[in-house]
């Protein structure tokens, strides 16, 4: 099983009601999800656009990434993982300016990147991947800070996909209604049964008679 979410960073902002930011630092252009070992994992391309400067000390941070297995998050591209140290906290962090929803029960995935400066010309930095246990899928927050070709710092946000839990199918039984379920089946089929022993006892004394 193979799919593949198309993040259309941008046009998702305005669909929200978000206004885009007059210089939108790093951006997640495409989100995978793929199987990995029983689990499954979620790989972000990441763009750098035109008007964007990427300096050390700069970071990207993908809100409420649910189920994330310890130790999975990579990174790779044409700025190689020796650029980039990844973090994960529950609460951000989080830009000056922007306010994403940031649920405190749920881990967040930040990269830092701690290479040369990279001057922005629309420059694919390449995929940041992490697993999850869970395949589905929610809308989450992402945010960036970068510098800009005018020399001063900027923090955006975007919508992107992040994992969820599985919800049971519709119509299944929790497992404390299957044991209770299963508890009452014998007490069940012992009462018809001495229903029908009654009834059979009645009817013999009537015909004795």
């Amino acid at each position: 099983m193979r799919y593949w979410i198309i993040a259309a960073a941008l046009a998702n902002t305005a669909m929200l009601g978000i206004s885009a930011p007059a210089h939108a630092g790093l951006i997640p252009v495409q989100v995978s999800v793929t199987p990995e070992g029983g689990n499954y994992q979620f790989t972000y391309a990441i763009v750098l656009p035109t008007s964007a400067v990427l300096q050390p000390g700069d970071y990207f941070t993908i809100y409420n990434f649910d189920g994330l297995v310890p130790g999975s998050a990579t990174a790779s591209g044409s700025l190689t993982s020796s650029n980039w140290t990844f973090s994960t906290n529950n609460v951000g962090p989080t830009p000056t300016g922007v306010i994403p929803a940031d649920n405190p029960n749920i881990p967040n995935l930040t990269w830092t990147y701690n290479g040369p400066v990279v001057q922005g010309s629309q420059n694919g930095l390449g995929n940041f991947a992490a697993v999850s246990i869970y395949p589905d899928t929610t809308q989450s927050w992402f945010t960036a800070v970068t510098g800009t070709v005018s020399g001063v710092a900027d923090a955006n946000i975007t919508p992107t996909s992040v994992p969820v839990p599985t919800a049971p199918p519709p119509g299944v039984p929790e497992p404390t209604t299957l044991a209770l379920a299963a508890l009452g089946f014998p007490f069940l089929g012992a009462a018809r049964w001495l229903r029908r022993r009654n009834t059979a006892k009645a009817i013999g004394e009537q015909n004795a008679e």
